[in-house]
């Protein structure tokens, strides 16, 4: 069976680095709370605006629930919650309108800062020292305890 769906595009050699992955992971739960909170609002707000309809009334009777599911729809779009498949296939692209543009924009500004040696510069060799003592077991680059062979 097939890990991805029919269709996908995503090829196994496409790895990427580390600070990609976590600024994806970080990226994909913004979004994730973005949904969620947008269909949080939209549950109670659909159903009063299709009672609204269902009793003719208003300036727009029998279309406001509609309205509704093209605001709904326009939002999906917006926040692109599996956009980040899309981009490990297409990294040259710039991306689409919404929250990955922004992100985009606030990484560009970090990049700057390290770039030009600020805080972010130390932050990030720490980071990376500490992601590589994990992935070696520990300070000392000893294995972790676990089942003995």
């Amino acid at each position: 069976m097939s890990e991805l769906p029919v269709g996908s595009t995503l090829r196994p050699e496409v790895i990427p680095s580390r600070w990609n992955l976590l600024r994806d992971v970080g990226v994909f739960q913004l979004k994730l709370l973005l949904d969620g909170c947008r269909d949080a609002v939209l549950l109670p707000v659909s159903l009063l605006v299709a009672l609204v309809d269902l009793l003719g009334l208003g300036p727009r009777a029998g279309r406001q629930f509609y309205l509704l599911l093209q605001f709904g729809s326009r939002t999906e779009y917006w926040i692109n919650l599996f956009g980040a498949a899309q981009q490990a296939e297409a990294l040259a692209s710039p991306p689409r309108p919404g929250v990955d543009m922004l992100v985009d924009r606030l990484e560009r500004m970090v990049v700057q800062e390290y770039e030009r040696g600020g805080i972010t510069a130390s932050t990030k060799d720490a980071v990376d020292r500490a992601l590589d003592n994990l992935t070696r077991g520990g300070p000392a680059g000893r294995n972790p305890p676990g089942p003995s062979t």
